[in-house]
């Protein structure tokens, strides 16, 4: 996703509580969520099927679920029933826990259905656009699922979904997967029914509902492109929303095959500047249609989530750079290919300094457990960090081994979940280097090299005499690009407090440069000396 201003008010917001961690009981494989929703009321009606398989003994299950609240707002449970038998169950802290009348054996498994209703205070968005048309959608991530949606709302529990939608008949909806139905029932109602078989989290599970111009952008492989915009400004919608058709091929020739049946690119009114749905993106309406094609990083940045994010997902909040560094990274490759390396280098000299910035204020690793409102990891630790981690990466194995371990890394765990150590793993496979070092500094260490750079000129040497002094605490291990003057580059390795080296030249150089390819995350300076 990308971050908006609208993230950090919602950073300021009360603290999320912490995720509900993949049941110890249960691994979700399926559900089906049928939801009726009207134009006189905010109240939503669920009947919610659970499929579950047991992987331990057990006689209660426990599902995340808001509860109603003072202000009215949350969910109330109708009824729980196991095979048209009712279950025992409580709904209380926002968990609903289901009793079983004996023993659930490991490796049985159960279909659950849960019937329920309320006003959803978040996940389930209810409101006008900014045309004053109302418009419903879902905004699940990190873990808002549970406010309008019976589910273990934990990246790690993945599972295939249906969404069953019945509204009035004037809206249209969009949600993952393939529409399956479009029905027109009685009382001006239709309702529409979507599936998607690859199993996904509930931060991805989402849909859309409001009055959409739809367009066909066209077709990558045999993969539908679509644009859901709002009628009036349409025009600007489907042309900037086009650009999916050209970005998606990149992904597909360098990552790996698109896993969905489809990508629908939708204006909607989630609260970032773009949120990853799995083949139904949504994009704030705030500023993605210009009519200008402006907003070409953030489609590019959201498709690849498609891939990291989406089907190879983060096992837990703590490693999410391995959807936001991964999405971040590949955008900078995408209009690398398009627009040149030079482009590239801005964008990653822009995103350095974004860096520099967070940790002058935030001293913390990019895999940070310490973190309980997910919203914090909205950061430039998981974004900007993270890509120059990749970037790195990339520099010090090489283009063939950096896109032959991201092709293993992806192929190993698309559907699945992932933390670091398996992209290291992957890495360290087709290079055949260690690289546990590279991961630790730049992921599990806070901060960044800063460097003292210190030059003199021996005239009778004809050399130049330069010292480099890393300055913060825990010593980095890196290779550092020089520029003697405006055409000698030369590379020293550093891992000591202090480097001292020497360097041939012909005259006096008028300057040095450090890093003049953009190719080290760190800060720091270079200084003549006399």
């Amino acid at each position: 996703m990308k971050k908006t201003l609208l993230v950090f008010m919602a950073i300021c917001m009360a603290a999320i509580a912490p995720a509900q961690q993949p049941g110890a009981a249960i691994d979700v494989k399926h559900y089906e969520f049928s939801i009726t929703l009207t134009d006189t009321s905010d109240l939503i009606k669920g009947n919610t099927a659970v499929d579950v398989l047991f992987i331990k003994d057990t006689n209660a299950i426990t599902l995340d679920l808001i509860s109603k609240n003072n202000s009215h707002k949350g969910m109330t449970v109708l009824q729980v029933t196991d095979n048209g038998s009712p279950l025992t169950y409580t709904h209380t802290n926002n968990q609903v826990a289901i009793q079983f009348p004996a023993t659930v054996k490991s490796g049985e498994q159960k279909t659950i259905l849960i019937s329920y209703e309320g006003i959803p205070e978040d996940g389930l968005v209810i409101t006008k656009n900014k045309y004053g048309h109302r418009v419903i959608f879902a905004d699940n991530w990190p873990n808002r699922a549970r406010n309008w949606l019976p589910c273990v709302d934990h990246p790690a529990d993945k599972a295939a979904v249906d969404f069953i939608v019945t509204a009035p008949a004037h809206y249209q909806v969009i949600s993952n997967g393939i529409k399956t139905a479009d029905t027109t029932t009685g009382n001006q109602e239709k309702r529409t029914h979507y599936r998607e078989t690859i199993p996904l989290s509930t931060k991805i599970m989402v849909i859309g509902v409001a009055d959409f111009a739809v367009q066909q952008s066209g077709t990558v492989q045999n993969i539908p492109v679509s644009s859901w915009v709002y009628p009036e400004e349409k025009d600007k919608g489907f042309y900037d929303y086009a650009l999916a058709v050209d970005i998606l091929p990149y992904y597909i020739k360098n990552v790996g095959p698109y896993a969905f049946k489809k990508l629908a690119n939708v204006e909607s009114t989630t609260i970032f500047g773009g949120m990853e749905n799995a083949s139904a993106i949504f994009y704030s309406d705030d500023a993605s249609i210009t009519g200008t094609r402006k907003s070409e990083s953030l489609l590019a940045h959201e498709i690849a989530h498609q891939w990291f994010g989406d089907m190879a997902t983060e096992a837990d909040w703590s490693h999410l750079w391995l959807s936001e560094g991964f999405a971040t990274y590949m955008t900078i490759l995408y209009f690398e290919h398009k627009y040149g390396i030079d482009t590239a280098k801005k964008m990653l000299a822009k995103d350095r300094i974004k860096v520099i910035e967070f940790a002058r204020k935030n001293w913390r690793p990019v895999v940070d457990s310490s973190v309980t409102n997910y919203m914090e990891l909205l950061n430039a630790n998981s974004y900007q960090k993270g890509g120059w981690a990749l970037h790195m990466l990339r520099r010090q194995l090489g283009d063939a081994d950096f896109w032959k371990g991201i092709q293993l890394y992806y192929t190993r765990f698309a559907g699945k979940n992932a933390v670091t150590a398996d992209l290291c793993k992957a890495m360290e496979e087709v290079s055949g280097k260690n690289l546990k070092q590279f991961f630790h500094q730049w992921l599990f260490t806070a901060g960044q090299p800063k460097l003292q750079i210190q030059w003199k000129y021996d005239a009778g040497k004809k050399a130049v005499d330069i010292t480099v002094i890393q300055q913060q605490n825990e010593l980095f291990q890196f290779p550092l690009d020089l520029l003697i003057g405006n055409n000698l580059t030369k590379q020293v390795f550093i891992k000591d407090r202090e480097t001292h080296f020497n360097i041939p030249v012909s005259a006096k150089p008028a300057a040095i440069t450090a890093d003049p390819n953009i190719n080290l995350l760190f800060e720091g300076s270079v200084k003549e000396i006399n």
